[in-house]
């Protein structure tokens, strides 16, 4: 398998493999703000998570100080005749 190693096909050799570290350059740039983004989005959604897991937290507590101090229909003392 001989190749041709003339300079005009060195040449166009050297510009195909600069075009193709050229275009992995941009799609490494590409890729690495697309991930950069997604990692902030995620810390976003893990705040809010954390928010809502916390608002829950509290809703279930009121609901059960709420349900101690307020009687239940089956508590009530039926009304006399």
């Amino acid at each position: 398998m001989s190749q041709d190693t003339t300079p005009s096909t060195l040449g166009q050799r050297l510009d195909a493999l600069e075009s193709r570290i050229a275009h992995q350059e941009h799609w490494l740039d590409t890729l690495d703000q697309a991930v950069a983004q997604q990692e902030r989005r995620l810390m976003r959604l893990e705040r809010l998570n954390a928010l809502m897991q916390q608002k829950f937290r509290e809703q279930q507590q009121a609901l059960r100080e709420t349900s101690a101090t307020t009687p239940r229909p089956e508590d009530e003392v039926p009304p006399h005749y």
